[in-house]
């Protein structure tokens, strides 16, 4: 699609910055090309053989959508023998693509029926895994094991430690009833599903990537488990699809799309999604959906979810605003027409959450829009592979040597110790750069607040936007963007030490030492991209760290 966003003119008009693209990806039947699966229309038929076989094999969402209704009576029975054989609590142990949706389906308001408590675990922090470990009551918890691969770390660590507490708790010939898998044919975690016998094994169609995944078993049979009418999810996706035919103006969306394509190339690449409060949840699959397909070859679109909301003044020249305005005169829709009014351009989506479905389909489908905009493959990640190869090393390194590489080393500080890396060639400081907060300290749902305090302050100060990592779960999502779009984010790290150390059964290392691992993998593959990047880490595991990170945030500047 090369050539098809305009060269950029500064407009104010948000119909205008639409209309512009719009006219040249209808012309360029763009839409109509990425229903026949074409795979130029991203990447230019110049690409390469293996790069368009490789997006022909990504582009099973399209048909996704009309598999809920088809499902829909075969997953209602499988939650209904759920509830039937006494499972009162189903933990899902899975990362990205494969958690996010179970989370927005979970939490988003909507008619439930018979719903069976939901847990999503996608981390590897010693105090959220113990806090699940000590609380459990094996004879009636159900775990779903949730990867596209079926060798993703995170879950196979999870897995081997939640399989070890439940065989010692209930014997061999019980355990694996409490077990589900969700994967694609052919995995590892397939057979391992066979050879410990699993209750159950949901077969993924394997030409669905993770972040594209939300109408497929990744997200239909947690939302069976959590009471939704899995047939009214489908066609609901499925209207959407109907509508996403055209190219024409009408389908919403190649608006949205265009939107954000458009945007991005004039400068307003930080997408700023404003969501009321009981749509919340879908900000984050929004944030790994958008960032890690578009976040390459040194451009691509931010979100930035989270944030709170702020004063017109606050907002810089960099962003565009998608504003989901479920009401008339809640708080976002007032922020979005002083927004407008203002000259920032504003994409209003009028949701309704028994909508959900088809706002899964109209995001997964304005995400590739803007991909063949951008000319950008949005199938693949290959940043991601590069901060596990990373973390892979210095698992590597401990195991050989005692102790992690630190290049460059600690400085000691008051009650922490710091380093950083910056460029020899730093880009040009612009009114383009954003602030990311990667947070590797152990889970405290308190800390949400003062974060959320931060950024406020933050952007208040310097006018710039602000996300917030937490890891390991954001490797699979803003990771991609963090290295591999554009080189303008500062990253403060924030690691500590742990209070506990829990074993990997089956490996040489804890959990406290994976997610150590994670995070000096990741500064490591910032460092090696050309980021500025500072890291704090903080020796005391029963330090006060909210405190700490207010002290040390406070000294961040431009």
């Amino acid at each position: 699609m090369g050539g098809l966003v305009p060269k950029p003119r500064r407009v104010t008009a948000t119909s205008l910055i639409i209309n512009r693209l719009l006219t040249a990806l209808a012309s360029g039947h763009v839409a109509s090309r990425i229903w026949l699966r074409d795979p130029t229309v991203f990447v230019g038929a110049s690409a390469g053989a293996v790069v368009l076989q490789s997006i022909s094999k990504r582009l099973g969402w399209l048909e996704a959508a009309t598999a809920g209704a088809d499902l829909a009576e075969a997953l209602k029975a499988f939650a209904e023998e759920v509830r039937s054989n006494g499972f009162t609590d189903v933990i899902l142990l899975g990362m990205g693509g494969s958690s996010l949706c179970a989370e927005v389906l979970r939490d988003v308001p909507g008619d439930r029926k018979n719903a069976t408590k939901l847990v999503v675990l996608d981390t590897t922090d010693e105090r959220a895994i113990r806090q699940i470990t000590e609380s459990l009551l094996p004879q009636f918890t159900l775990f779903i094991v949730a990867s596209k691969s079926g060798t993703t770390l995170e879950v196979t660590s999870l897995e081997r430690h939640f399989w070890s507490v439940m065989l010692d708790k209930l014997g061999a010939e019980e355990t694996g009833r409490h077990f589900v898998a969700i994967t694609d044919p052919g995995t590892d975690l397939e057979a391992l599903a066979v050879e410990k016998g699993y209750w159950r094994t949901f077969i993924n169609s394997p030409d669905i990537g993770g972040r594209y995944s939300a109408l497929s078993m990744f997200g239909l049979v947690p939302a069976a488990i959590t009471g939704l009418d899995v047939g009214a999810l489908g066609r609901s996706a499925e209207r959407m699809a109907v509508a996403c035919h055209s190219d024409t103006p009408e389908n919403p969306a190649l608006a949205l799309g265009a939107f954000m394509a458009l945007n991005a190339s004039d400068g307003r690449d930080k997408l700023t999604i404003l969501l009321p409060d009981h749509l919340a949840a879908l900000g984050p699959w929004i944030e790994q959906l958008v960032a890690e397909s578009t976040g390459k070859d040194g451009r691509g679109i931010l979100p930035i979810v989270g944030e709170p909301l702020g004063r017109v003044a606050e907002y810089g020249p960099d962003r565009a605003f998608v504003a989901v305005t479920a009401d008339t005169s809640g708080p976002v829709t007032t922020l979005a027409r002083d927004l407008e009014r203002a000259g920032h351009p504003v994409f209003r989506i009028a949701t309704m959450t028994r909508e959900i479905g088809g706002e899964f389909f109209r995001w997964e489908f304005a995400t590739a829009v803007a991909g063949a905009a951008l000319s950008l493959n949005p199938f693949d990640e290959p940043n991601v592979r590069e901060a596990k190869l990373r973390t892979q090393a210095q698992l590597d390194i401990r195991v050989a040597t005692g102790a992690f590489r630190l290049d460059p080393p600690f400085e000691r500080g008051d009650g922490y110790s710091r380093r950083e890396s910056r460029p020899e060639h730093p880009t040009a400081r612009s009114r383009r750069r954003y602030f990311a907060l990667l947070d590797y300290l152990p889970m405290d749902p308190q800390r949400a607040e003062l974060v959320e305090q931060l950024r406020g302050a933050i952007r208040r100060r310097l006018r710039m936007a602000t996300t917030h990592g937490v890891g390991p779960r954001y490797l699979h999502s803003t990771g991609q963007f963090h290295k591999g779009g554009p080189n303008t984010g500062i990253f403060v790290l924030l690691t500590a030490a742990d209070a506990s150390a829990t074993p990997v059964p089956g490996a040489t290392y804890t959990f406290s030492t994976l997610k150590q691992a994670q995070a000096l993998g990741d500064f490591d593959a910032l460092a090696a991209n050309g980021r500025e990047v500072v890291h704090y880490h903080i020796d005391d595991p029963t330090a006060d760290f909210s405190r700490t990170l207010e002290k040390l945030l406070a000294q961040i500047d431009d």
